[in-house]
Order: structure tokens, then sequence, then C-alpha cells
């Protein structure tokens, strides 16, 4: 019997699997603000630091980034990219201080962006891509069914190559100049190779395993 209600149509799971492409880069990025908010304390330390001594900046950058936190916090607004940003600027302020060398304060984003290319590119050499398993636990709810599709799990291991090899070619340059004391250099290099080539590097990950998932399963011939 008809009743005449207009019913709305179910999702199916190619609808329902994934939040749209802007939707995952906002949440990874953090929004604008976010990106303003986590440049912000390495912005500062380097004008202070040429214009004054090591600890006044790092005594500035760590004061802004807790501002930030708080702010957010007070706000409730999400706090998780500020706290990221805390304990970074934390870790490089305490060593610059201790060591009283100014590059120091970017010691900790050098060895952590080492780290990380080499993590992707084993994960992508034992067949186990780092870039699909975050995949999973950020926008796939957990769920981790690319591992039984041959084609995803070429896609995310290629994908894991591509990131690595970004990764450690501009942690690359940094270290170039951590090593050669380029201190300003190195700030306005930790500020151009942050943000920007994650930025890129998320979007061409969200595409590309967007296209791959939608594209249609050839469907088998009668008696084949």
């Amino acid at each position: 019997m008809t009743t005449g209600q207009h019913t709305e149509p179910e999702l199916g799971p190619e609808d329902e699997r994934l939040p749209s492409m802007a939707e995952q880069m906002a949440d990874q990025l953090g929004g604008w603000r976010g990106l303003v908010e986590s440049s912000i304390p390495v912005v500062v330390f380097v004008i202070a630091n040429v214009v004054g001594d090591l600890r006044p900046a790092v005594i500035a950058s760590v004061a802004v980034a807790l501002l930030i936190a708080g702010l957010r916090l007070a706000q409730r607004r999400p706090v998780r990219h500020a706290v990221n940003g805390l304990v970074g600027i934390a870790i490089g302020a305490a060593i610059a201080w201790r060591t009283g060398d100014e590059r120091d304060f970017y010691l900790p984003g050098i060895l952590y962006g080492i780290g990380y290319g080499l993590a992707l590119l084993l994960s992508a050499a034992i067949k186990q891509p780092l870039v699909g398993w975050i995949w999973s636990v950020l926008v796939a709810k957990g769920r981790s069914e690319w591992r039984d599709d041959p084609k995803l799990v070429r896609t995310f291991t290629q994908l894991t190559v591509l990131w690595g090899v970004v990764w450690l070619a501009k942690v690359g340059v940094q270290a170039g100049l951590y090593l050669a004391h380029q201190d300003t250099a190195l700030g306005v290099a930790r500020l151009a190779l942050g943000y920007p080539p994650y930025a890129l590097l998320l979007l061409i990950t969200v595409w590309v395993v967007r296209r791959v998932t939608r594209e249609p399963t050839p469907t088998p011939l009668p008696g084949a």
C-alpha cells in the first residue's frame, strides 16, 4: 500500500564509505586556522631570534604555542593540532635552550622527518604500506578491507613510496641547512617545506584513492 510519503533513498556502501574530499582535507590540516596557528610559533622564533637572542626567542615561541593551545581549549575547539605543535615546539625549545645553539630548535623536526620517511619506505617494502593503515584509521573508520583488494594494496604501496620520497627530500634540505649552520634559512625552510608539501601529498592521496575505489568492478561474462 502506498502512503504517499517520500522516502529518502538508502545510501549504499560506496556512498557512505568516505567523507567528501574537502572534509578529509580540512580534518587532516585543521582548516586554515589550524595551518596558521601551527606556523605562528615558528614564525615568532625566527623573527625573535633574528632581532634578539636565542633564549628570548625560545620563551616567546613556547609562550605563543601555549597561548594558542589555551585559546582553543577555552573555545572548546579541537586541540589535536595545537597540542601536536606545542609538543614539537617544546622539545625543540628545550634542546636549543640546553645547547645554546639556535639551530637545535629545528633538530627534533629533522630527526622525526628522517624516521618517518624511512618508516614509510620500509612499510612499502614489506607490503604493509603505512599510508593504507593510516587511511584505515583516519578515514575508513578502522576498516581494512583494502588489504583484500590487490588494486588498493598496489595503490597504497605506490602512495606510501611517494610520501616517503617527498618526506626524505624535504627533510634532506633542512638537514643540509642545519649542517651548514644556516639558521635563518633553516627557519624559512621549516615553514616553506612544512604544510605545503603535506597538503599536496594529502590532496593526491585522497584523489587517487577515491578514484580507485569508485572504479566499477568488471562484470564477468555469462559462462566465463
